[in-house]
């Protein structure tokens, strides 16, 4: 408990200080963050009879990730995400001369990988741009409703949880948790419509909700995936936590539904 409790201090203190220090040090946090979170996926996924391309994978991400810093910290062009055609494309060429035998399971799970462990990142990132100029509100907002939703559901779920929601993929959620951390990330959202004044209050409301309801989604997704891979943790990077994935579970799902909401605001 005393390993987990100062990894998660010193990760939360790095994390704040990335969005609090301004949009280069956020772009480069989170840029890293999801490579890191990218082998980590194909570390769990690897197996005798799956071999995603680790390398080809990292560059694809890497394309992606060049040129969404470039787009909002440099205002290129849009057309510039063309650069990641060529590098998917290599990711076939590849496969050709690899000697396993479930090729286009290789291929799948490396594009699998930058749908599930890089591009949720890089809808986050965008969430710090939506209004045209770099907002540390925003990203911070997500997460403390993120944390708040955590942790509401495990403490009401550890008092009160009887009624189980998921028990195939997740034993230990319950409704009752679930419920806790709803009205905990309501709650928080309506603080930060205090201070936070670039939104109105029903729209953090709503913020709080997506996070809650498909962060929980997120969560089961995640679950979902490691059970299906009979593994208990995504990873060891993160002592007394586990894997990275398993950290940011709720975010998967939820950062490009809320980028959509707060498009959708800011375009009409």
């Amino acid at each position: 408990m005393k390993t987990r409790a100062i990894t998660g201090f010193f990760f939360v203190i790095v994390m704040l200080a990335s969005m609090l220090t301004g949009e280069y040090t956020f772009t480069l946090f989170f840029s890293v963050l999801s490579l890191f979170c990218l082998n980590e996926f194909y570390g769990l996924v690897n197996n005798e009879n799956l071999k995603p391309q680790r390398l080809s994978g990292t560059l694809l991400a890497l394309s992606l990730l060049l040129w969404q810093g470039f787009y909002f910290l440099k205002g290129t062009e849009f057309g510039y995400i063309l650069i990641t055609v060529p590098v998917g494309i290599f990711v076939f060429f590849v496969e050709l001369y690899r000697s396993n035998k479930n090729p286009f399971q290789n291929i799948s799970y490396t594009f699998l990988g930058i749908i599930f462990a890089v591009l949720p990142f890089s809808f986050f990132h965008a969430i710090a741009f939506i209004d045209g100029n770099y907002n540390f509100h925003y990203p911070l907002g997500f997460f403390l409703m993120l944390w708040a939703n955590d942790t509401g559901a495990y403490l009401v779920g550890i008092k009160f949880g009887k009624i189980r929601l998921f028990e195939r993929h997740s034993p230990k959620k319950s409704w009752e948790g679930f419920a806790g951390g709803v009205v905990t990330s309501l709650l928080v959202g309506l603080i930060l419509a205090n201070y936070f004044t670039e939104l109105a209050l029903v729209h953090w409301a709503v913020i709080s909700l997506i996070i809650s309801v498909v962060g929980t989604y997120g969560d089961l997704t995640e679950s979902m995936l490691k059970r299906s891979l009979d593994k208990k943790d995504s990873g060891s990077l993160l002592p007394g936590h586990g894997g990275l994935l398993d950290r940011f579970d709720g975010l998967l799902l939820s950062a490009p539904l809320v980028l959509v909401y707060l498009y959708f605001i800011f375009s009409y």
